[in-house]
């Protein structure tokens, strides 16, 4: 394996892969979250859903290759390939996630939910080891651009996807439902079609309903309104949790 030959401190050759699906996610309105927490609020954020993502990769054949921030990334079909059940097993584990995420709570914010924007493709690309000190398997190559990029252009508590999946998942014939979002703007690159995967046949866990698809300043205004809302809370519950300490110094004080 990739893991024994690193610890034997062999080097690991790059492969190619024939077609892969990746998975890339992230959190919408993540800056915001941020910039109204506390930094280990965040870091709890994170921690909280990345366990819970761990948890449900581990159920399907795929592979996590990083996570940087609240961006997430899988992929199946490598480092062993698997025919073309690398869609089946990508497709299944993004709505698995989505669920998932439809009842996620916040610990410092339980009211304001974790939507997350969910982007998929297939294609060939070439996996290797890069890196000496703190060497990692990293992904290359224009199919994991399109995927990010598939990510970058969704929409909340929705899963985009690439007419190269759609293909797979149709000759699968599984019953993946999706819905024609139409043409989408992949960067430097010619307008394509694209897909909303909304179910599969079969598939019978909740999926947390995403918001209309109205334009994206109307969409950051309402998450706006709802985060100040959250925030003025947490800041008064604050404020009364300082005053209680506040309080109980004064009464230590009058003790001496």
């Amino acid at each position: 394996s990739v893991a024994q030959a690193l610890k034997v401190g062999c080097t690991v050759e790059p492969e190619h892969f024939e077609n892969v699906t990746l998975y890339f996610s992230d959190i919408v309105g993540f800056t915001t979250i941020s910039a109204n927490s506390e930094p280990i609020e965040v870091v709890d954020l994170l921690n909280d859903l990345y366990t819970l993502f761990d948890a449900i990769i581990g159920n399907h054949d795929v592979y996590k290759v990083e996570t940087i921030g609240d961006a997430y990334m899988v992929a199946s079909g490598l480092p062993v390939p698997n025919g073309n059940r690398h869609a089946a097993e990508i497709t299944n584990m993004a709505l698995d996630i989505l669920s998932a995420v439809g009842t996620f709570k916040m610990r410092h914010m339980p009211e304001v939910p974790v939507r997350i924007r969910i982007g998929l493709h297939s294609g060939p690309c070439v996996a290797g080891v890069v890196g000496l000190t703190m060497p990692r398997y990293c992904l290359f190559g224009d199919t994991v651009n399109t995927a990010s990029r598939m990510e970058a252009t969704g929409m909340p508590y929705r899963i985009h996807v690439s007419c190269s999946t759609v293909k797979i998942l149709q000759d699968l014939n599984m019953g993946y439902k999706v819905q024609l979002r139409g043409k989408t703007e992949m960067k430097g690159k010619a307008v394509e079609e694209t897909y909303w995967l909304i179910g599969k046949t079969g598939f019978t866990k909740p999926l947390p309903v995403p918001p209309e698809l109205k334009s994206g300043p109307e969409m950051t205004k309402d998450f706006k309104l709802m985060l100040q809302k959250a925030v003025r809370k947490i800041s008064t519950v604050r404020q009364v949790a300082q005053l209680t300490m506040v309080d109980e110094g004064n009464v230590m004080m009058h003790h001496h």
